[in-house]
């Protein structure tokens, strides 16, 4: 156990600071920020600027600093802390989602070698802690699938869209006035910051390193209001349902798609910034986390669990991974959807199995079907540049 951590903090925006007032508030922590590096020499900022460098070395070199947390935008930036903080022998935590997907497996190779804690809890879902509890709860435990609402800003949106009957435009815009989204809402609404997090989770669920672009994902920025009207017709909510499940005892697959939730469900009242986390195991059965999903005290709250653990030098212990009764990530399964479209030539190319339901208007149509995700993979980029909305309509197939 440590006797006391000393903190270099990069990144002071909205979680870095929620991280100060969490860190500020708790008494029976041995903790205290040292340092913190940050790029824009003009900001104003709210405590003394001895506090403040603009040179990461001042961190990493500093050898009282024994704890890198890394709280900046730039994924490549955070890997290049991250890796050089691990090399030196200090321990890290960070919440940089992008970065730790696309490095996953490295950074853990890093981990064993330089025997340093490299904790990441606030990267998937805010202040929900499901990869501690991926760790130590289901270690042992037959998990069928891991779903649920990863990504704030897009679920304010369709919450808004449901509840209001907004259009995406006027949401979207709401969205980023207040925060919620970024001015290139991209990452957010084409579901690539919920298939990181994602990633991340499978690690921790099944033992998979799965590399984020082999991840078929689809978001929600083509929704229409003939969308939210039709799941308001059939007692649904659209919400935004990354999903990883068990297909055999090998196998599992994975996918990024938005779904419809039924009022019985525990997804269906998770509504604007919140986020949820549905576990589903063969003996403890349906589990459902909850808690705000972005934010910089709710975020900053996961952060000071991280740093909380490496007080007593706890690391992940990847225990599904050393276990291999998973072995592959499969795209061979089935699933059915719902596809709104305009014109016929959108989808002549969509291989469907079988199609239960047709729809023709006048202003749109639509049709339900089973397809296998592999034959929606391969014309996964032609789907994006089309004028359609898929959704996942939650059904189980063998």
């Amino acid at each position: 156990m440590k006797d006391k951590l000393k903190l270099g903090l990069f990144g002071y925006g909205i979680v870095g600071q929620g991280l100060h007032d969490v860190l500020n508030s708790n008494n029976g922590l041995r903790a205290e920020i040292v340092k913190i590096c940050v790029k824009d020499k003009s900001k104003k900022r709210r405590i003394p600027m001895d506090y403040f460098t603009y040179d990461k070395n001042d961190l990493l070199n500093d050898p009282k600093i024994n704890l890198i947390v890394e709280l900046i935008d730039d994924a490549d930036e955070a890997y290049s802390i991250v890796t050089t903080a691990m090399k030196h022998g200090k321990d890290v935590v960070t919440a940089n989602k992008k970065m730790v997907a696309e490095h996953l497996q490295e950074l853990v190779e890093l981990q064993e070698e330089t025997q340093t804690s490299f904790l990441y809890e606030a990267s998937t879902c805010g202040s929900i802690p499901i990869i501690r509890n991926l760790e130590e709860y289901y270690d042992n435990e037959l998990l069928y699938s891991v779903r649920g609402i990863f990504n704030g800003s897009s679920n304010f949106i369709l919450s808004k869209m449901f509840n209001d009957g907004n259009e995406y435009a006027d949401v979207l815009k709401e969205a980023q006035e207040l925060g919620f989204a970024e001015t290139d809402p991209s990452l957010d609404v084409d579901g690539i910051d919920a298939k990181y997090k994602l990633v991340i989770i499978t690690l921790h669920a099944y033992g998979l390193f799965i590399d984020p672009d082999a991840v078929f994902t689809l978001g929600i920025s083509k929704i229409s209001k003939y969308d939210i009207n039709y799941a308001r017709e059939k007692g649904f909510k659209i919400k935004l349902v990354p999903t990883v499940t068990k297909l055999n005892d090998t196998d599992i697959g994975m996918f990024v798609l938005p779904r419809f939730i039924s009022s019985g469900k525990y997804l269906y009242n998770v509504d604007y910034e919140y986020n949820g986390v549905v576990a589903e195991a063969a003996f403890s059965d349906k589990q459902f986390f909850y808690g705000k999903g972005a934010g910089g005290h709710p975020t900053g709250s996961a952060v000071l669990s991280d740093i909380s653990a490496c007080t007593y030098d706890y690391k992940y212990e990847y225990k599904k991974k050393n276990q291999h009764s998973v072995r592959r990530y499969s795209t061979d399964m089935l699933v059915e959807i719902y596809l709104r479209y305009y014109q016929k030539y959108d989808i002549e190319d969509i291989k469907f199995q079988s199609v239960s339901e047709y729809y023709y208007g006048n202003n749109h149509n639509y049709l339900i079907g089973v397809i296998n995700l592999k034959d929606l993979i391969s014309i996964q980029e032609k789907l994006k540049t089309r004028d359609i909305f898929i959704v996942n309509t939650g059904r189980k197939f063998d």
